[in-house]
């Protein structure tokens, strides 16, 4: 009786089974769009509406918020109205492009914001856009 070794023909699947990575992927996909809403940075302020183009940016630049308390933030950092000069100056000294994002309550007094965007622009940055909403 002779045993025959050879018989067994089965095969390895030489395939990757990618049902599981889609899967987690699916799933990762729809909490980072859940989630990013969420992660918006700033104080929340009332922005005006208005037609305009988005600005194209190499940098990130810095963004200065001033809510209808008329409280200034640089970022998410409070600062007075009397420091933000030097503050600017010393945050740019270092950088090549100069550029400052400007959010205001549209119901902060025009004065108040004018007197703001002087003191970006006396602590030498070449480049300060206003950030609004766009009309429905």
């Amino acid at each position: 009786m002779a045993m025959n070794s050879g018989g067994n023909n089965r095969r390895f699947m030489s395939e990757i089974n990618v049902t599981p990575l889609v899967d987690v992927m699916l799933v990762l996909l729809i909490i980072f769009m859940v989630a990013a809403p969420m992660m918006m940075q700033g104080v929340d302020v009332n922005l005006p509406k208005t037609t305009t183009k988005n600005i194209k940016t190499a940098d990130e630049p810095l963004m200065l918020t001033v809510n209808k308390k008329k409280e200034i933030f640089l970022e998410n950092h409070p600062i007075e109205l009397d420091r933000l000069e030097l503050k600017i100056k010393k945050i740019f000294e270092n950088r090549r492009e100069k550029e400052v994002l400007l959010r205001a309550d549209q119901d902060v007094p025009y004065g108040f914001i004018i007197d703001v965007m002087a003191r970006v622009k006396n602590a030498g940055i070449n480049k300060l856009g206003m950030v609004t909403e766009p009309l429905d």
